[in-house]
C-alpha cells in the first residue's frame, strides 16, 4: 500500500480533540501541512488558539477534579493503555507512513518509532498497577506512609522531530499515573497524533480526560505555561524555548519538565574497534537527519587516530543514499522545513567563515526527485577548535565536527566545554578507561562501544541546559505523581500538650 493513501483529503479540515469531541478551532482559522521531501500540502489542519487552549485545560480540570479521574483505579487506566497499544499496533504501517510523510524520516526509522510508541503504552500499563506506597517505623503509636498521587493537569508540548514516539512517551505515564492531559503538537507535524487521537476517542476515554489542541507555541504552548489550572508543562524541543517555558511557568509555581537540546560529544580512542566506531560515529549524527536532541554531533578523535579514520569516514558519508523517506532505499531523508534547513546552511556557511575544514557536504542537494524538497547533504567538518558557534551551538542537522585530543583528560575537558549535557559516548577497547571517562561525563544519556540505543525502562534526560526531570522508566512515571505524607494515630487521646485548666 503506498504510504499517500493514508492521508486525509485536502478538502477536509482536520480537528482537534476536547472534551471528548472533534472540534475545529474558535478563531475558524487552518494551517497547511507540507511534506518536507516535495513541499506538497499534505493536510490542512485547524489551528487553535489561547481560547482552544483554555477549553481543553477547563475541561482536563473538570475531569481531575469534579469527574472522578482523580480516583480511577490503577487497573482501569492500565486497561484502557493496553487497548491503546492494541489498537496502534494495528496500524503500525499507516501511523509510520504518516510520520515519514509529515516528518521526512526515513520509513525505516518511522517504523521503529511506532513500535517504541505501542511498547510504551504497554509499559506504562504494567507499571501502573505495581506498588508505589512506602511505609516508616517511626517513634510514638503513629502509623507513618507516604503515597503518591497524580498531580493533575499536565500539558505536554511535543517536538517535530518524532511526532508520535515523544507524544506517547509523555501521555502514557501522566494517563498511568492518574493526570488528565492537554497535549500541544509540533504545527509542522500534527498529523499522527491526530490519528492517535481517533484511537484514543475509540478507546473510550471519560470527557476531559485527554484533550489535542493545535496550534503555535506562541500561542497554545504559552497558555499550557502560563496557566494557573495547569499543574506541570512537559516540553522537549530546544534549549532558548525551554527558558521561556520556564519563566512563564514561575508565575505560578508549576511543576516543570524539559527535555532540552545538546550538542554531545562521540568519544573515540585510538584503541577502539576500527570498523564500530566508524559505523556508530555515522549512526550517531546522520540518523534522523541529525534531528535528534541527543545526536553525536562532536566527534572527538584521539590525535593518532586521525588520518586512518577521517578518509574512511569520509567515504562512507558520501555514500549515504539520501532520498525521500517513502522510498525503501532512502538512508537519510530531508529537514523539516525550507527554514529549518536554511537555517542549517547558514551554520554551515559560518563554520567555514570562522576557518573550519569542510570535509564534504556542505550544500542543499537538487537532484532529480529532491529539487523540491529539503535535502542537505551529509557534512563534516574538521580543524575546529571549540569556540566556533559550529562546535557550541546545536545545529539540529546532518552536521559533524571534528574535535582531536591527545589525552584522557583533555577529551573529558572537551566533552565537557558547552552549556548542554545531554548524551555521550566513549570508544575503547580499555573497559577501566572507558568507565573512568564515562562517569566524568556531565551528561544524562551515555554509551559505551554504542551510540543512540535507548529503552523505555530506562530514564531519559540532562544535565545542565540539556533539561529538568526525566522521562521513560520508573522516572518518568514519577514525574507524574505528587508525593503526600500521612501519619495515622494509633492511640487516640488528647495529647496532654497544653493543661486542661478550669
Amino acid at each position: 500500500m503506498q504510504a499517500k493513501s493514508y492521508l486525509t483529503a485536502l478538502d477536509t479540515v482536520q480537528k482537534m480533540y476536547i472534551d471528548g469531541q472533534w472540534v475545529e478551532s474558535s478563531n475558524g482559522e487552518t494551517r497547511s501541512v507540507i511534506n518536507p521531501a516535495n513541499g506538497e500540502v499534505i493536510g490542512i489542519v485547524t489551528e487553535g488558539g489561547r481560547e482552544d487552549a483554555q477549553a481543553a485545560i477547563r475541561a482536563a480540570r473538570r475531569a481531575f477534579d469534579k469527574d472522578g479521574w482523580q480516583e480511577s483505579k490503577a487497573r482501569d487506566r492500565a486497561a484502557l493503555l493496553y487497548k491503546i497499544a492494541d489498537l496502534l499496533e494495528a496500524r503500525i504501517e499507516e501511523f509510520a507512513s504518516l510520520d515519514t510523510l509529515n516528518n521526512g524520516k526515513p520509513l525505516r526509522e518511522s517504523r521503529y518509532d511506532v513500535t517504541d510508541s505501542v511498547n510504551q503504552f504497554r509499559y506504562y500499563a504494567g507499571l501502573c498497577t505495581k506498588p508505589h506506597g512506602v511505609t516508616y517505623d517511626v517513634p510514638d503509636q503513629i502509623q507513618a506512609m507516604v503515597v503518591r498521587e497524580p498531580i493533575g493537569v499536565v500539558g505536554q508540548i511535543i517536538p517535530w522531530n518524532y511526532p508520535l514516539v515523544m507524544a506517547t512517551q509523555k501521555i502514557a505515564p501522566a494517563i498511568a499515573a492518574g493526570c488528565t492531559v492537554v497535549i500541544k503538537p509540533a504545527e509542522q507535524t500534527p498529523l499522527s497524533l491526530i490519528r492517535l487521537f481517533e484511537i484514543i476517542d475509540e478507546a473510550g476515554f471519560p470527557p476531559g480526560v485527554v484533550n489535542l489542541v493545535l496550534g503555535a507555541g506562541e500561542t497554545v504552548g504559552a497558555e499550557l505555561a502560563e496557566s494557573p489550572l495547569v499543574d506541570k508543562v512537559a516540553f522537549t524541543g530546544g534549549t532558548d524555548t525551554g527558558i521561556k517555558i520556564m519563566k512563564a511557568a514561575a508565575d505560578t509555581i508549576k511543576k516543570v519538565g524539559l527535555e532540552l537540546g545538546g550538542k554531545s560529544p562521540n568519544i573515540v580512542f585510538a584503541d577502539a574497534d576500527f570498523e564500530t566506531a566508524v559505523d556508530y560515529a555515522l549512526f550517531a549524527i546522520f540518523a534522523n537527519q541529525g534531528e535528534v536532541c541527543s545526536a553525536g554531533s562532536r566527534l572527538l578523535l584521539e590525535e593518532s587516530l586521525f588520518d586512518r579514520f577521517v578518509p574512511e569516514l569520509v567515504k562512507r558519508a558520501n555514500h549515504i543514499k539520501v532520498g525521500p523517506g517513502t522510498d525503501e532505499e532512502s538512508e537519510m531523508g530531508p529537514l523539516i522545513t525550507e527554514e529549518h534547513m536554511n537555517r542549517v546552511l547558514s551554520y554551515i556557511e559560518e563554520g567555514k567563515k570562522e576557518g573550519a575544514a569542510l570535509l564534504c557536504g556542505g550544500y542543499r542537494l537538487t537532484e532529480e526527485g529532491m529539487d523540491q524538497g529539503f535535502f542537505v547533504a551529509p557534512t563534516i567538518f574538521s580543524g575546529t577548535t571549540p569556540e566556533m558557534k559550529i562546535v557550541q551551538e546545536e545545529i539540529f542537522g546532518p552536521v559533524l565536527v571534528i574535535q582531536t585530543f591527545k589525552t584522557e583528560e583533555e577529551a573529558i575537558a572537551l566533552a565537557n566545554g558547552t552549556r548542554y549535557g545531554l548524551a555521550g559516548a566513549v570508544f575503547t577497547t580499555d573497559v577501566a578507561k572507558a568507565h573512568r571517562v564515562i562517569r566524568k561525563l556531565r551528561a544524562g544519556i551515555t554509551w559505551i562501544n554504542t551510540y543512540h540505543p535507548t529503552f523505555n525502562e530506562a530514564p531519559w534526560g540532562g544535565y545542565k541546559q540539556s533539561g529538568i526531570g526525566r522521562e521513560l522508566g520508573t522516572f518518568g512515571f514519577e514525574e507524574y505523581l505528587e508525593i503526600k505524607q500521612i501519619n495515622v494515630n494509633l492511640n487516640v487521646e488528647p495529647s496532654g500538650w497544653f493543661k486542661k485548666r478550669q
